[in-house]
């Protein structure tokens, strides 16, 4: 049985119906079909990759407002000797709920800092112990490898024109805009802790339930285009005592849980769930004193 100390690897299920992420998105298109190639034709299906910095943001976010919440300050992620362009916004960010990157230890190469700086990282090359990796996706079910951290997908280039607002012109076209997205996004992300730490475990997981709980809050949505209905996630923290042949029945529709998941679920639920969430209190009380 996996002891709750020794978890590295954990899985978290999103579900998207879509997603525009502003960092880009890599296809594995085809591009030497040149001008036979239609991106958006239906009979081409693209796979490709959700890079791992804006889920990296989202998370993050999530996982600020959980110590936020908890009475203490996390983290900032800029540095604290930039030059930023709206220092008033910094300055503001300073007084809502954070410090400056590293004011949290005196040694970065020595001490842990804060939870936030500790999973993250921060200067003088002090990297982070919570690895995130991206989420390859691809629009055929039976070739997604859950157990690799990846997900169904169904990638096309939308166009949205800017249009002339004189009645005269009858809504003439001004400029097209091409925006990449993925829509229909079910699966997992896999990420894993460097060192595992109760604590660590018991942010992640808080952080999952805040940021599903608030999916519909523009703050806490994910990529761009959120006016228009895009970014809002579904997500979830997989038990990670789960092995991978039961990762993978999670996402078969025709199957069920069986009676070894349904224990390790009350196993999670009433052992294991309270002793990584009263960790992560005991970490940021000590931080506060």
């Amino acid at each position: 049985m996996t002891e709750i100390h020794d978890i590295t690897d954990v899985y978290v299920r999103i579900e998207c119906d879509l997603l525009v992420v502003g960092d880009s998105i890599m296809t594995d298109r085809h591009h030497a079909a040149g001008d036979n190639y239609e991106d958006d034709d239906p009979q081409n299906q693209i796979g490709g990759i959700i890079p791992a910095y804006p889920l990296s943001g989202w998370l993050r976010h999530g996982m600020e407002s959980v110590v936020q919440q908890h009475g203490a300050t996390a983290c900032h992620p800029g540095e604290s000797n930039a030059d930023f362009r709206k220092a008033d916004v910094y300055e503001r960010d300073l007084e809502d709920g954070y410090h400056e990157k590293g004011a949290c230890t005196d040694e970065p190469k020595e001490d842990d800092g804060c939870v936030i700086f500790d999973l993250f990282g921060g200067f003088n090359g002090v990297p982070g112990k919570l690895m995130r990796r991206p989420i390859k996706f691809s629009p055929v079910r039976s070739s997604v490898k859950y157990g690799r951290g990846q997900a169904e997908g169904h990638y096309r280039r939308l166009n949205r024109n800017v249009v002339s607002r004189n009645e005269a012109d009858n809504r003439e076209p001004l400029r097209n805009t091409a925006v990449d997205a993925v829509s229909n996004l079910e699966g997992c992300w896999h990420l894993s802790f460097r060192e595992p730490k109760p604590e660590f475990l018991g942010l992640l997981a808080t952080a999952i339930d805040y940021l599903n709980a608030h999916n519909t809050d523009f703050m806490h949505q994910l990529g761009g285009s959120r006016n228009f209905g895009a970014g809002i996630v579904y997500c979830d923290l997989i038990n990670p005592l789960y092995e991978e042949c039961e990762l993978k029945r999670i996402f078969d529709r025709g199957k069920r849980s069986t009676s070894k998941m349904d224990e390790k679920d009350e196993q999670w639920e009433s052992n294991h769930r309270h002793e990584i969430e009263d960790a992560l209190a005991a970490r940021i009380d000590g931080e506060n004193e």
